[in-house]
């Protein structure tokens, strides 16, 4: 992994084809949420398909707690279809068939010349792709549990949010004046809070 790709860093802002063939930027695909961003093998092996089913599941909390989930695998657009469909998957699934990101963040796994795969990772991301925490899966056990990931996005959604502690008399002073543009979804259009459709 390259040196500058740490906690408190930017993630890179690629863009790339989705299950779909459309190009997205990871920066419109997050919005103002948590993003949880998997980057995987691919169709073929047994780890990743184990952790998309379990992220299947989670995926429904991750709707109610507006946060947001995407996967890019070097697959080509019938394999990462076929990838997302075969385990239920419903949220994006970005192809980089000419592995920009492997190089890039050099994260090329060596050990699998036969696929030439991206060394799969999970990384959680603040709004604004801020890297708040980094899991290395090239062994299964390195991934993260879907708890572990609920603790991230727990930690990352009481910094971010303003309403997280409603409570307090500053916000509910904020909400009898009227001021509701630190509560969400408040102030904000449909497609900021949900994000793009599937």
């Amino acid at each position: 992994m390259r040196a500058d790709i740490v906690p408190g860093a930017v993630f890179p802002d690629y863009e790339l084809p989705d299950h779909r063939n459309r190009r997205h930027l990871l920066s419109d695909l997050q919005g103002d949420d948590p993003l949880i961003l998997t980057l995987l093998r691919g169709h073929f092996c047994p780890k990743d398909r184990h952790q998309l089913h379990d992220l299947v599941e989670f995926c429904k909390k991750l709707d109610v707690g507006y946060a947001r989930l995407v996967t890019i695998t070097t697959d080509t657009l019938l394999e990462i279809n076929e990838l997302r469909g075969g385990v239920g998957a419903h949220w994006t699934f970005l192809h980089d068939t000419k592995r920009v990101m492997q190089k890039d963040l050099d994260i090329v796994e060596y050990t699998d010349p036969m696929h030439d795969p991206m060394i799969p990772h999970t990384f959680v991301l603040k709004p604004g792709l801020v890297i708040h925490k980094i899991y290395e899966g090239y062994w299964f056990w390195g991934r993260p549990t879907t708890h572990e990931l609920h603790v991230d996005l727990r930690e990352v959604t009481a910094e971010i949010r303003p309403d997280w502690k409603i409570d307090t008399p500053e916000m509910r002073a904020a909400w009898d004046s009227g001021d509701k543009a630190r509560f969400w979804p408040y102030g904000r259009t449909l497609s900021q809070v949900f994000g793009e459709e599937d």
